[in-house]
């Protein structure tokens, strides 16, 4: 999933892609570089950011949209919590509903997406992005996440939404401390148990710069190191900024992780001499 931000403040990207045409190419760019998925949002949701209105929302995605739609049959995700927008994003092509709020700032999301019969993703978040890392804690991260996640997909099913169009993901950095984010990362595969396709967007990250102690765009190297983990933990989607470097990362490690079995004999005999010597 490549992301694709119209916004004027996202934290990566933010005002690169604001104007319509540039939006549109990058868009097809990330098509042409193997994306699967394009989500694509006009409102920032970085920590400390003000929510727009839903017609400044619409003013910035449905052209691009529709362009895209118009260009290219790459799935294409609409990234808002407002059912408005997501009914004209609907309307303009888009495929698929991305709401960070997990159906809890609209009570009229649930309701359009089950109408329209699109896939949505399904994420835990913390607060709301204006207050959402001031000092969030937890008693077991892990633990509270899947309990979320799973309060979710019930109340999505329970409003009439089929059960294999739900996808889950953890919100990576959304009112999460370092260690909330890799605990979450490195026990990724607890969700498995939700038997949802997970998405994982960690690409960027603010964990991945306080680590490496470096700006957003210098993070290429952290987000393909997470962008494996969390495929060998159990990830089917990766939502990206770097569509070509992490596409070719994935492609690899899936190819390792996901090999046909081995009539050799196991190592595990000799990764024990191994260690022990």
């Amino acid at each position: 999933m490549g992301v694709l931000n119209v916004t004027p403040d996202s934290f990566s990207d933010g005002g690169i892609y604001f104007e319509r045409k540039k939006a549109v190419s990058r868009g097809l760019d990330m098509a042409a570089a193997g994306a699967d998925i394009i989500d694509i949002g006009g409102e920032s949701t970085r920590p400390g950011s003000d929510p727009v209105s839903p017609e400044a929302e619409k003013e910035r995605v449905i052209p691009v949209i529709s362009e895209l739609r118009r260009q290219t049959e790459v799935l294409i995700s609409i990234d808002t919590t407002k059912s408005q927008v997501a009914q004209a994003a609907l309307d303009a092509g888009a495929d698929m509903i991305n709401d960070i709020s997990a159906f809890r700032f609209d009570p009229e999301m649930a309701g359009l997406a089950a109408q329209k019969k699109v896939p949505v993703v399904l994420m835990h978040m913390k607060g709301v992005p204006k207050t959402m890392q001031k000092a969030p804690t937890y008693k077991d991260v892990v633990n509270e996440v899947e309990g979320f996640l799973a309060e979710r997909v019930e109340f999505a099913t329970a409003h009439g939404i089929e059960r294999n169009k739900i996808i889950i993901d953890p919100g990576i950095g959304f009112g999460k401390r370092l260690e909330d984010n890799l605990e979450l990362l490195y026990n990724l595969d607890c969700l498995k148990k939700l038997n949802r396709p997970i998405l994982v967007g960690a690409s960027r990250k603010s964990f991945i710069g306080t680590i490496l102690d470096l700006p957003p765009k210098e993070r290429l190297e952290g987000t393909i190191a997470s962008a494996v983990l969390c495929i060998a933990r159990g990830a089917h989607i990766l939502r990206v900024h770097d569509v070509i470097a992490v596409r070719r990362a994935a492609l690899v490690a899936d190819a390792i992780i996901n090999r046909k079995p081995s009539f050799s004999p196991p190592c595990e005999e000799v990764r024990k001499d191994t260690h022990a010597a």
